[in-house]
């Protein structure tokens, strides 16, 4: 069934938000707030009905033609190839804005746009699926299928290049991975069953296994990456959270110790107050393993384990960048018994964003300022550093 809709607002995730004419709630993909569109019903709920656009009858002026000829075709890696890339900036800030009013209770909170990296060419990591003849690809919107892919636009050269190149029959998934400094490249294969994988056009120089690792250099420091291991979209990426995380501290001359949570390989712990003492908590081995080797020459406390069962102690400021779930309940305990005066929180998911903060509000923190990073550019992902300030007793 086809419905013509006057689009509203983008709700967290990137789909619009309208009414339909008995005014239920109506979640269309593929549309900018301010148009007019045609949609087609996919799918009816008691409370809400999803749909996708199929005509665009007035369109809003940030929209644009899509600059990848792969999204004609169907892949779903970048939702918001019709954005214009000034357009994806501000929708982050309104949905981030949406999201602290909504689930933060926090109608009135600071929320500002921050940098961006470029639009296109700019992720060193990407996960491809893997079709039944071993191509690799992205999946199609709103599918499992895996689309093959000869080049992504959005991808490093250097990552794109491989896209078209390697073959992994029986695999799942294949991770890659560049340095921006090097240009070394690693290749990870995941598969569900034991059944043997065969990597095939693998270039000389690619390593293979989650063992490997490559270096990067992010202002200054060389940190190990292991290919088994997390790290930013790109380095430029990392450089513009460090500096964003840094700006949200401000001055840090009364900080004597001080927690990066959800730590990684180290990225903020190895760049940000060096001369300061500082714990991290992370539980994943392979991360844990890269942090101990990129902290070698600074007084830091390097601890493997869930941050939920940290023994936490007294410490002045933390600095938290939980997976897309964010801290929830136990993850916000845990900061509120560090006593820290000041919390940077780093958030990868608005609406995750707005359950903590309305968890540190009732913890004694108050918010002090959000600022939206584009480190996904061409999707609706956001990347949020805020700034949490414990409020005197």
């Amino acid at each position: 069934m086809d419905i013509e809709l006057t689009v509203e607002r983008i709700a967290v995730g990137g789909d619009a938000i309208a009414h339909e004419p008995a005014g239920r709630v109506v979640f269309v993909s593929g549309a900018l707030p301010g148009e007019r569109v045609r949609a087609s019903v996919v799918s009816r709920g008691r409370d809400f009905w999803r749909a996708r656009t199929v005509e665009v009858l007035e369109a809003a002026a940030g929209r644009v033609e899509p600059s990848c000829p792969e999204v004609a075709r169907g892949c779903g890696g970048c939702g918001w190839q019709y954005v214009a890339p000034e357009e994806q900036r501000s929708l982050k800030v309104a949905i981030v804005r949406d999201a602290l009013a909504r689930q933060g209770r926090l109608p009135g909170a600071e929320v500002h746009n921050g940098a961006s990296v470029p639009p296109l060419g700019y992720r060193t990591t990407v996960r491809a699926g893997v079709t039944a003849d071993g191509r690799l690809g992205l999946r199609r919107a709103a599918s499992n299928e895996v689309l093959p892919l000869a080049a992504c636009p959005v991808a490093h050269p250097a990552l794109s290049a491989l896209l078209g190149a390697v073959r992994a029959p029986h695999a799942d998934e294949v991770a890659v991975r560049v340095s921006e400094a090097t240009g070394e490249r690693t290749l990870v294969v995941h598969a569900a069953s034991d059944t043997d994988v065969r990597l095939e056009g693998v270039p000389r120089g690619v390593s293979v296994g989650r063992q490997e690792r490559l270096t990067e250099v992010i202002e200054g420091q060389r940190l190990q990456v292991s290919a088994g291991s997390f790290f930013q979209s790109s380095a430029h990426s990392a450089v513009l959270l460090v500096d964003a995380v840094r700006r949200a501290v401000g001055d840090p001359s009364g900080i004597s110790r001080w927690a990066d949570l959800y730590s990684g390989i180290g990225l903020f712990a190895a760049t940000l107050f060096r001369d300061v003492p500082v714990v991290t908590v992370e539980m994943s081995s392979s991360s844990v393993a890269d942090a101990r080797l990129n902290l070698v020459g600074r007084e830091a406390l390097v601890i493997e384990g869930d941050v939920d069962e940290w023994d936490a102690e007294r410490v002045d400021l933390v600095v938290a960048d939980p997976s897309r779930s964010g801290l929830g309940r136990n993850g916000v305990s845990v900061i509120a018994r560090t006593g820290a005066q000041l919390l940077v929180l780093v958030s990868c998911d608005a609406a995750s964003l707005g359950r903590d903060a309305a968890l540190l509000v009732a913890a004694g923190y108050r918010h002090a300022g959000s600022e939206v990073l584009d480190l996904f550019p061409q999707t609706p992902h956001v990347e949020v550093v805020t700034r949490f300030e414990r409020v005197a007793d």
